[in-house]
């Protein structure tokens, strides 16, 4: 006879990341905490509202942390994840400011959101009710929730034509108290009409909500693009996530923000190739002339993405050196005949600015993502956890 299936409270493993103890070979992530904190107070600034740290994806990549840390003593009023294991993740580390979490609920999860005191966003009727049911057994107090409108992002939230039968269930479970209303730009960035009628659709779903009966303390809709360029965004908070970290794409005229991750390694091997030798798997980089070669340890594996072949740049010396050859999983190879001098041990900089005997320069990572074909977002969140993250206060 089969057993019947049990469901179990959740387990939330989080994957342990390499740490500076274990590094042995130079390649790493140098993060820069008086950046982050200085961004959250530009930010701040800017915005003059609260500025709620936007953390999901481990920080852009960043640590979750010990970035939450930062930031929570920097005055940070709330965090915001996208999964409850980020939550619980930060809750563990000791992290106490609110925690939203916008859009992970999954499973038989309640019970650890519940646990961990985050606070969930609804924007389904079923979400409601199995989450009012949750607290109901465990006979405790209301349990704050923010409530997504969908308006024009078309992916999570409850679309306007649902809204009011929506309001009616949410109204029937007073185990559940609604602290707060929030949407999400489409294209905050480059498309500033479509902010308008989002914003216009929202305002018109929260006074339909307060026609209704229900009561909430803020609204909030901005991300770091919407803080920046559409004042009329910023609300009761704001949510900042690639600003903290020193980026602000598709925004002109913003320059105070500052680059809070480098990428740094080592050269850890030097070789002179014959014009017409080739470099790499599939030799697609053939040497036009007699060329140096230097090769480092940090590949695809690592986050240097393979889009970069035959297209991205390094710093060596405080000088550009192309990448030759297919970038592989745990090694590159750049072409250094135009840098003189470079030895076995140089340091390599992979992202951000470096500073050497032949100048100086930085590579950005919008600047990266536009050589791979991605977005600044994928360049930071896409270093691994193989890349131990070195934690520095300049």
């Amino acid at each position: 006879m089969t057993p019947p299936i049990t469901s179990a409270p959740a387990r939330v493993l989080t994957p342990r990341r390499a740490a500076p103890a274990d590094s042995v070979r130079p390649t790493r992530a140098e993060i820069s905490l008086s950046h982050l904190r200085h961004n959250l107070t530009e930010l701040a600034r800017i915005a003059g509202t609260p500025v709620w740290s936007v953390l999901k994806a481990d920080a852009y990549g960043h640590g979750a942390k010990a970035v939450a840390r930062t930031l929570e003593r920097a005055g940070s009023r709330g965090i915001c994840v996208a999964l409850i294991e980020e939550g619980i993740e930060l809750r563990e580390a000791g992290v106490v400011v609110p925690i939203l979490v916008m859009s992970g609920h999954y499973g038989n999860a309640w019970p650890e959101l519940l646990r961990h005191e985050l606070t969930p966003v609804l924007s389904r009727v079923d979400q409601v009710r199995s989450l009012a049911e949750e607290v109901r057994e465990r006979a405790g107090p209301a349990h704050g929730v923010h409530v997504k409108i969908d308006t024009g992002m078309a992916r999570l939230g409850v679309p306007p034509s649902e809204l009011e039968s929506f309001a009616g269930v949410l109204r029937q479970h007073p185990e559940l108290r609604l602290e707060g209303l929030m949407t999400h730009f489409a294209s905050a960035e480059s498309d500033a009409p479509f902010v308008e009628l989002q914003l216009d659709r929202f305002d018109r779903a929260t006074r339909l909500l307060e026609q209704l009966g229900l009561r909430f303390r803020v609204r909030h809709a901005a991300n770091t693009a919407a803080l920046l360029a559409h004042p009329r965004a910023r609300l009761d908070l704001v949510r900042a996530g690639i600003g903290l970290f020193g980026l602000a794409p598709g925004v002109a005229g913003v320059s105070g923000l500052r680059p809070a991750m480098r990428v740094r390694s080592e050269v850890i091997s030097l070789r002179t190739l014959a014009a017409g030798a080739s470099v790499g798997y599939g030799a697609t980089f053939r040497a036009t002339r007699e060329s140096r070669i230097a090769t480092l340890p940090m590949g695809y594996g690592d986050g240097l993405s393979r889009a970069l072949s035959n297209r991205g740049h390094v710093l060596v010396r405080g000088r550009r050196a192309p990448i030759v050859g297919a970038v592989s999983m745990d090694l590159t190879s750049v072409d250094v005949t135009d840098v003189p001098g470079v030895q076995i041990g140089d340091e390599v900089v992979v992202l951000g600015s470096q500073e050497g005997p032949l100048g100086s320069d930085t590579l950005s990572a919008e600047e990266i993502a536009a050589h791979g074909g991605s977005i600044a977002w994928e360049v930071l969140t896409g270093i691994s956890r193989r890349v131990p993250r070195f934690y520095r206060e300049d």
